[in-house]
């Protein structure tokens, strides 16, 4: 059997290590990106061809997406839909609503085209790692022929149900990582003012029941005023307003996303947009 040929559109900070994953696995062919240059490069670094047209993927069984928006996706799937073959796959690594999910599965199924929703959580380290947790939505069949693609990137691909699925896991996701940094920047802070040690406090609290990964990848970092991403504050905030409707829409209580937002609004307005979400810390202190 021929191995899969793969593209790739959305080359950014977990974009650009995904597709270096898939190259190493031997699959990937194309690569795209907004900014023409950096498909460029990155396709001459790797020795396989940059997309300048949708028709670049034409021969591709499955192309991947690791875009900013909804309308970003919208716009690429409908871009592919014209050009693949019936019974190529498209996976979308964005976070986006459960709506463009579902609108994005219809839109292809009309070619015969399948897509698979397939949010991804680990950050960056995550995705130079190739140990991201793939959340996924579509059907189980679709799912196992991604599977050699997402097996270059993934350390976990679970299958949380049809269209939109995979999206509303990370809309879950969203509200941990959200209280789970509230409460850490918060409680360090609290710690700095009471003049606590650090090289002794974060040890001590990862060894109980407040050890979590934020705390022990970004702990230390955040208490010497170290942010760069990881993560970016404007990043989650527009995950963050993407949870919040569909918490609306499921009818329950959203103070955890209500205060997120909040303070990472004020984090962006007050121009740390691109610092990692561990700048939080900064707001907490007072």
């Amino acid at each position: 059997m021929s191995a899969m040929r793969c593209g790739f559109i959305g080359l950014g900070a977990m974009g650009g290590p995904m597709a270096g994953h898939l190259h190493r696995a031997g699959l990937l062919g194309v690569v795209g990106n907004r900014t023409q240059a950096k498909a460029d490069a990155l396709a001459a670094e790797l020795g396989i061809r940059p997309a300048c047209h949708p028709e670049d993927y034409a021969d591709c069984d499955l192309v991947a997406l690791c875009v900013s928006a909804d309308e970003d996706v919208m716009e690429n799937v409908a871009a592919l839909s014209g050009v693949l073959r019936p019974g190529s796959l498209v996976v979308d690594h964005s976070t986006v609503s459960t709506d463009t999910a579902r609108k994005a599965a219809a839109l292809l199924a009309g070619r015969g085209i399948e897509f698979i929703d397939a949010p991804v959580s680990g950050g960056v380290e995550g995705a130079r790692n190739g140990k991201l947790s793939v959340m996924a939505g579509g059907s189980a069949e679709a799912i196992e022929r991604a599977r050699p693609a997402l097996q270059a990137y993934a350390l976990r691909i679970a299958h949380l149900g049809g269209s939109g699925s995979g999206q509303a896991a990370k809309a879950v996701n969203q509200v941990l990582v959200a209280g789970i940094n509230e409460a850490v920047c918060e409680g360090l802070a609290l710690g700095e003012k009471l003049g606590l040690d650090p090289d002794t406090l974060l040890p001590t609290l990862a060894a109980g029941a407040a050890g979590n990964w934020f705390l022990d990848k970004r702990g230390a970092t955040m208490l010497r005023g170290e942010f760069t991403p990881g993560f970016k504050c404007a990043h989650l905030l527009k995950d963050l307003n993407i949870v919040r409707g569909i918490a609306r829409e499921a009818g329950v209580g959203s103070s955890v996303i209500e205060q997120a937002i909040a303070d990472y609004q004020a984090l962006v307005d007050a121009g740390h947009g691109d610092d990692d979400t561990s700048a939080l810390i900064t707001l907490k202190r007072g």
